[in-house]
């Protein structure tokens, strides 16, 4: 909230000095809106209940930012306002290099800090080539969009996701597109040594993003390959071995039918009377229980035997 305050105190301030229209007082208003809510939901989602001293630094800068953002959105109705646009920008770039060492001084870097001031520098260089897009063309949108683009791909491809390692030569690069947006804002160079200028701090951005790329591009995700043991070839040999055994077995059986099981006769050659066959003096079949190869009945023991009879 006290960003908030100071964001509208500068606001009036300016439009009390150099004047302000309707557009600039949307701009620098609505700019000091949408940085108050984004640092309180990153402060939410981290855990915090404060601002670390180099937050405090980033802070201060965000809102002179605010103010370079009313100024330029207040020149496109012809009210240009150079030197106090580029007095606010210069001590802006001035700030970016204290608010790393009272961080790293203090010991409160932070996942929040950093991005924070990333967010920062991108927004200040888009904001830049926002109000030097009508002196040296429309490209010069390419060096404040490279960020905001790269953001946009992160979001399509998901191997650009990575965290980035840390890189200062990113900050020498940040610090030099700065420079050369400032010079180009002033007007006093010739244009064509302006358009060289810019050329050149486009050329360090693209080759600074395109090392990022390169990097998350080697780095990403790729599908484990399965892993050849001994083991597992052994054991798939086998298998492959033993299935071919028994597809072999298979196809033999069906070629020859009749050897595949010869103890067991086709049930059409089977002959009814070795199956059940009859009891000699008796008028009925056999006992089905009992087996081919014992008589039909056994003779009983207790019965009379004729005597033979004497002449």
């Amino acid at each position: 909230m006290t960003g908030l305050l100071v964001q509208v105190a500068l606001v009036l301030a300016l439009a009390a000095t150099v004047g302000m229209g309707a557009a600039g007082w949307l701009a620098g208003i609505g700019y000091g809106l949408v940085v108050c809510a984004a640092l309180t939901r990153g402060l939410h989602r981290s855990g915090a209940t404060s601002l670390g001293p180099a937050n405090w630094v980033t802070l201060t800068r965000a809102t002179l930012i605010g103010g370079v953002t009313a100024l330029t959105a207040d020149s496109f109705r012809g009210h240009q306002s150079v030197r106090a646009l580029v007095t606010l920008t210069i001590v802006a770039l001035l700030l970016d290099a204290v608010d790393g060492q009272v961080a790293r001084r203090s010991g409160t870097v932070s996942p929040l800090g950093a991005s924070f001031d990333m967010e920062a520098d991108a927004y200040l260089l888009l904001v830049l080539s926002v109000y030097v897009a009508p002196l040296a063309g429309v490209w010069v949108l390419a060096i404040g969009g490279m960020r905001y683009a790269f953001l946009a791909a992160s979001w399509v491809l998901p191997w650009m996701r990575r965290k980035l390692p840390f890189r200062y030569w990113r900050k020498v690069v940040t610090a030099a597109q700065g420079v050369a947006l400032v010079v180009a804002s002033t007007n006093v160079l010739p244009k064509a040594l302006t358009i060289v200028a810019l050329a050149v701090a486009l050329a360090l951005l693209v080759e600074s993003f395109g090392r990022d790329v390169l990097w998350l591009w080697c780095r990403r995700t790729r599908r484990p390959r399965p892993t050849v043991t001994l083991a597992n070839a052994t054991l798939a040999a086998v298998t492959v071995a033993t299935a071919t055994q028994a597809a072999a077995t298979r196809a033999h059986a069906t070629r020859n039918p009749a050897t595949s099981n010869p103890a067991t006769p086709h049930p059409a050659t089977v002959n009814p009377a070795t199956v059940n066959p009859a009891t000699p003096n008796s008028g009925g079949p056999a006992d089905r229980r009992t087996p081919h190869y014992l008589p039909a009945r056994l003779p009983n023991r207790h019965a009379t035997v004729p005597s033979p009879q004497s002449d």
